[in-house]
């Protein structure tokens, strides 16, 4: 599918970012057909191309989070270098930047500037906790995000320290708001004669706004929602059990239909018409008592067993997934979600599939993460400088 067809053709991204947060959201622009330029240093470009496993120097992790991406290397402490920038930005319709606030308005970039450059500019920034207020200044990772949003305290067993949920995922639940809000600012523009604006997103913020219901719960009762392990607190039953083989499902049994489906399929028709149990606060009245019920019919069984049980009782249901299950997995194949591409040394590997699915306008990847300054040439060509002008940046330093 060329470009042309995606429902972002036509906008043009200029991401000043690093690592998760920023370029995560780049990305997904990039995969529904926005050209992105991603602007890196010079001096060895975003750190994420050396971060976790690397493959000849270069990191797996950045052949996704790069793709379809163009890499241009601007040394922005240079006059030049901050004015391809500018003129970057004057042509573009969002700027994704996750600096600290205040970096860009000491490199005299910030709103006001970009703003009277390009009215029509929409300028999403990502930071740990937002452009104003007390915290504005301190630098704030995906991981502190989690911690003052409150994902981290409710996150692990009641009886040992809060942990981490094994992904960045404050980070990635930040840049998904960052291109909502891109796109709610999009549509003032184009459709209501609006002009750009600032998207704000804090980290802590886009994890807070995740925590359900967390908030009234406390207001009215005081109630402060604790760490619980596997099961899903005040929901029951829904939690993971471990198979005769050693292996862990996660059940989801909570409707009230299924509650009395999975008991008949467990051979508990008891349970199934216990007038206590038919509602989910009678169930969670007896939570302990039935997890009990069901750690010791799974236990008994192997997995395959009693995944073929629970799905002949349309009861939700799933192995704990790793990777490797993952590569096999129908259900992944079918929905395209383990991609086939190639390193640059023509190596092939498989990468995760374009979410979401678009019936008429799907994204797709048209190249992997490129190297450091590999489209550099191409778009200040594009901006109108000739070979000579360009071999004069190199010499200044300025890219």
């Amino acid at each position: 599918m060329s470009t042309a067809n995606k429902p972002l053709a036509g906008l043009k991204v200029i991401e000043l970012g690093s690592l998760i947060a920023g370029p995560f959201a780049a990305r997904i622009c990039a995969e529904f057909g926005a050209e992105v330029i991603k602007v890196e240093s010079p001096d060895g470009g975003d750190p994420l191309r050396k971060w976790r496993k690397l493959y000849e120097g270069t990191s797996l992790w950045w052949f996704v989070q790069a793709r379809n991406k163009q890499s241009i290397t601007l040394n922005l402490k240079h006059a030049q270098g901050l004015q391809v920038l500018k003129q970057l930005l004057s042509e573009a319709d969002i700027l994704i930047e996750n600096f600290r606030p205040g970096v860009l308005e000491k490199l005299g970039l910030g709103w006001e500037v970009l703003h009277q450059l390009n009215p029509k500019l929409v300028m999403v920034r990502l930071s740990g906790f937002g452009q104003t207020g007390p915290m504005k200044d301190q630098p704030g990772f995906g991981a502190v995000g989690e911690a003052m949003g409150g994902l981290r305290y409710i996150t692990g067993f009641e009886d040992r320290p809060p942990v981490r949920t094994g992904i960045s995922i404050g980070d990635s639940i930040a840049a998904l708001w960052g291109v909502i809000g891109a796109l709610m600012a999009l549509r003032h523009r184009e459709v209501n004669g609006g002009q750009g604006q600032v998207v704000d997103v804090a980290l802590y913020e886009a994890i807070f706004a995740m925590m359900e219901s967390m908030v009234p719960e406390f207001d009215v009762f005081g109630f402060i929602r604790e760490r619980s392990g596997n099961i899903m607190p005040g929901i029951t039953p829904s939690s993971i059990h471990t198979s005769s083989d050693g292996k862990h499902i996660q059940i989801g049994a909570n409707g009230d239909a299924i509650f009395k489906r999975f008991m008949l399929a467990i051979e508990r028709p008891d349970l199934a018409a216990d007038p206590s149990l038919a509602s989910n606060d009678g169930r969670d009245a007896r939570r302990d008592e039935l997890y009990g019920v069901i750690d010791r019919w799974v236990g008994a069984l192997p997995l395959e067993q009693v995944l073929d049980a629970l799905n002949r009782a349309e009861v939700p249901a799933s192995r704990i997934f790793s990777a490797e299950d993952m590569f096999g997995d129908p259900q992944y194949l079918a929905r395209e979600m383990l991609l086939s591409a190639k390193l640059p040394d023509g190596k092939p590997f498989k990468m995760p599939g374009i979410v979401p699915k678009l019936s008429d306008t799907p994204g797709g990847v048209e190249w992997t993460g490129p190297e450091l300054g590999e489209h550099t040439e191409r778009v200040l060509a594009a901006l109108g400088y000739d070979s000579e002008a360009i071999a004069e940046l190199r010499r200044n330093g300025a890219v």
